[in-house]
């Protein structure tokens, strides 16, 4: 295997590093070789060039020195190397234009850039790795390349994201990710105490329909009955966390329906790019006002979306 055909994409959030050791054939079709994984960039404590060597050291002990290519919040202003943002609308093929070369102990590294918009309401928003999902996902189903599409990117920060003919016009961050995270493990709603169990969808439909049949959104109230439904034994601690997922992303797709920037009326179709978890997740609810999904695993949208890059500049 020549290493010239190696590469190392570095998918780099908030709340997970996910490295991957790729090969790529002469025909342009990528094979993955192995995946290890580290801390987000919340947790890594600024130790970001000591983290990274660590966790792609079993690679580069083998293959030596090879080219990097990195993602996602790692690049932000709360990261290593900060990006700049690229203003929509953009045709996300045109990341590496914009890509932040420097060296990390002989290894080349292009740290992509962001993406920015500014919405109907004067609010700006800002991304960093979803648009590399989205290309990803663009190359790997062409047909979305034309016409209106509306993306749903679920994660830590869900992205709602507006395509017109493969260029990303406008999107809109939802923190339903963190906020549930903040809750289960930082606020009086879930006992400290509370184990690992199977998830349950009723309880997560009782609180996708709370938030969702809402007039008012009802999120804040709904939150709160997160705790009253367990002292009124309504639901276990398991069966909260569940319930509490449902009122979040309920809330988060009631608003998504009531975006000006687009129309998201019943018999309308959204590409969910998430885990599978997730995409379920959101899918659910998504059907529950009428919606058709589109369901596309994030590791492949990502993957793809590196892949062309790599491709592009060698």
């Amino acid at each position: 295997m020549q290493h010239s055909d190696l590469f190392i994409a570095v998918d780099w959030g908030t709340s997970h590093l996910r490295a991957y050791l790729c090969s790529v054939s002469k025909d342009k079709l990528l094979t993955l070789i192995a995946q290890r994984d580290g801390p987000g960039v919340i947790r890594d404590k600024q130790n970001f060039e000591h983290t990274l060597i660590g966790v792609i050291a079993p690679w580069t002990s083998e293959y030596g020195v090879l080219p990097i290519y990195m993602a996602g919040q790692i690049t932000s202003s709360i990261g290593w190397q900060e990006t700049p943002y690229l203003a929509c609308p953009i045709n996300p093929e045109n990341l590496l234009s914009a890509a932040v070369n420097f060296e990390c102990s002989g290894n080349k590294v292009s740290a992509l850039p962001g993406t920015k918009c500014t919405l109907q309401n004067n609010l700006f928003d800002v991304m960093r790795g979803e648009e590399l999902q989205i290309l990803g996902f663009l190359k790997q189903n062409p047909a979305y390349q034309r016409g209106n599409v509306l993306i749903c990117l679920p994660g830590t920060h869900t992205k709602w994201v507006l395509l017109k003919e493969g260029k990303i016009i406008c999107f809109k961050t939802a923190m339903t990710g963190e906020l549930y995270d903040l809750l289960c493990h930082q606020s009086v709603l879930i006992p400290n105490d509370c184990e690992a169990g199977e998830f349950d969808w009723h309880a997560f439909e009782q609180g996708c329909e709370l938030t969702l049949g809402s007039d008012s959104g009802n999120l804040a109230h709904g939150i709160f009955s997160v705790r009253t439904r367990q002292l009124s034994k309504e639901l276990t601690p398991v069966q909260a966390k569940a319930y509490l997922s449902g009122v979040l992303i309920g809330s988060d797709v009631r608003a998504a329906r009531h975006a000006s920037e687009w129309q998201l009326v019943a018999n309308s179709k959204v590409v969910v790019i998430g885990t599978q978890q997730l995409n379920k997740c959101f899918t659910h609810a998504l059907n529950c006002i009428g919606v058709e999904c589109l369901e596309f695993d994030v590791k492949t949208a990502t993957l793809s979306g590196f892949n062309y890059l790599f491709n592009t500049k060698r």
